[in-house]
């Protein structure tokens, strides 16, 4: 089939050329909407800024965190630290009683308060913060600042009904909107192999990314599934998009006729 025989969006009437822009626009916003609601919903689940590993595994397998003190001394954090003051503060870290452990006056000098006092306020103090500007984003004066870094955090996936209604609605919703997309890319004048890789990568993309909500639950190697899935599948997506957009406002070529029947 020619290009002079088949449906174009660029010989579409004006009218209806503009609609379809308005709409692809809003698809391309949604889009990035999407990616903004991801980002926020789940960079928060560790507690810590920014959207990391380990909250899509949270989300999606379960994690179990260790606590940052304990994670940092035993990478040798800090490097002038005694040997004995290492290994009771990472026993009092592995307790039970680490609240009621942390300012414990019948250990005296021994106490993780006075450990950490005599180890680790040199560079996290609040008194220090102009030399060590480290001490301004993690201080370890008192308790309430210490409690934020010394307990282990347990991501919990999320509950299988909640997965199900998620499930349920993504695979509709998104399989819906890329159906229409794909439909006006293979309406546009781009090459076909472009177009039929964007078609393919797109689809597979979304299968892996949904498929992989469900795999990473057996498997937290999955977890890369819906990250290289989702990425791939948006990526295909803002590039139709677009190409859909390029040839809705360039003019007909040589040739072409107008489409006819739609006004």
């Amino acid at each position: 089939m020619t290009t002079e025989t088949r449906l174009l969006l660029r010989t579409l009437p004006g009218p209806v050329r503009t609609g379809l822009a308005m709409l692809v626009l809003v698809l391309l916003g949604g889009f990035v909407a999407s990616a903004a609601h991801l980002y926020l919903h789940h960079s928060r689940r560790d507690e810590q800024a920014g959207l990391s590993l380990d909250d899509l595994r949270g989300a999606y397998h379960g994690v179990r965190t260790p606590a940052r003190i304990g994670r940092a001394l035993e990478r040798g954090h800090a490097e002038e630290m005694p040997a004995e003051d290492r290994s009771a503060l990472l026993a009092w870290l592995g307790s039970d009683k680490v609240a009621q452990g942390y300012d414990n006056l019948d250990l005296g000098e021994r106490a993780p308060a006075e450990l950490i006092a005599r180890n680790c306020l040199e560079c996290h103090g609040r008194k220090n913060a102009e030399r060590h500007p480290i001490a301004r984003a993690l201080p370890l004066d008192y308790w309430d600042d210490v409690r934020k870094l010394a307990f282990a955090k347990e991501l919990n996936p999320v509950p299988t009904p909640i997965l199900v209604v998620s499930t349920h609605t993504h695979a509709l919703s998104l399989g819906a909107v890329t159906a229409v997309v794909f439909g006006m890319l293979l309406a546009t004048g781009w090459p076909r192999r472009l177009v039929g890789v964007l078609v393919c990568v797109g689809g597979v993309g979304l299968a892996a990314d949904l498929g992989g909500w469900w795999l990473a639950r057996w498997n937290a190697g999955f977890v890369w599934a819906i990250i290289g899935g989702g990425v791939a599948y948006k990526g295909a997506m803002a590039l139709g998009l677009l190409l859909v957009l390029a040839d809705l406002v360039r003019p007909m070529r040589r040739g072409e006729r107008p489409a006819t029947g739609v006004s």
